[in-house]
């Protein structure tokens, strides 16, 4: 698969001729290296459940633990997470089985609580184009798991990364989520196509969801 894309303004996402794939550091973890397992509940719902997770997480042998402690809902009446204690519990649980830990932020007001416990912040789907988000996050020294929107083209994808490097961040990953298709039987329908022309255009790491 071939397709060209107009990546002439987007200077620091886009791959030049021969240029390997740039390797993101988080702890020990080289995310960008080798294959890479990032696991864990989508929701931290309490300490002892969190345990059983990340014990699980580790005897399978993924390499990071993740985990919301602030949930985006669909519905307004759905768990949305435990906030600041959701994240002290995520980080403790990290340390403890020496996982580095992923998890999302949705404003910048959140950051204080997530900082001091969240190795990777996470910017969700809803909010791939969300350019204060982005750029609040990009000034804090943390590396930044960036999803794409299940609406967005891939040029609009990798123009959000450009976002979070021209703002000052250093280490970006790429997370493809999946795309919407209509049928309700499923949620989202993995895109394996763009995962391959994202691979194609830009140096950055790419994961999937």
């Amino acid at each position: 698969m071939s397709v060209e894309l107009d990546l002439s303004q987007l200077i620091r996402v886009r791959r030049s001729t021969a240029q390997p794939t740039s390797i993101v550091r988080v702890g020990d973890l080289e995310i960008g290296a080798a294959f890479v397992v990032i696991a864990g509940p989508c929701a931290v719902e309490d300490a002892a459940s969190l345990e059983t997770v990340a014990s699980a997480v580790v005897a399978s042998g993924a390499h990071g633990l993740r985990g919301g402690a602030f949930k985006p809902r669909t519905s307004p009446y759905a768990f949305r997470g435990l906030g600041a204690d959701g994240a002290q519990l995520l980080g403790d649980a990290g340390r403890r089985h020496h996982r580095p830990v992923v998890s999302e932020v949705m404003s910048a007001e959140q950051l204080p609580a997530l900082l001091p416990h969240i190795d990777v912040l996470q910017i969700g789907a809803r909010n791939m184009q969300n350019f204060e988000l982005l750029r609040a996050v990009a000034e804090v020294d943390r590396p930044v798991l960036l999803k794409r929107g299940f609406g967005n083209t891939v040029q609009e994808w990798l123009a959000a990364a450009e976002h979070l490097l021209v703002a000052g961040a250093k280490d970006v990953v790429l997370c493809e989520r999946g795309i919407r298709t209509g049928v309700d039987a499923t949620r989202f329908t993995l895109d394996l196509g763009a995962v391959i022309v994202a691979k194609q255009h830009t140096h950055l790491p790419v994961l999937v969801d």
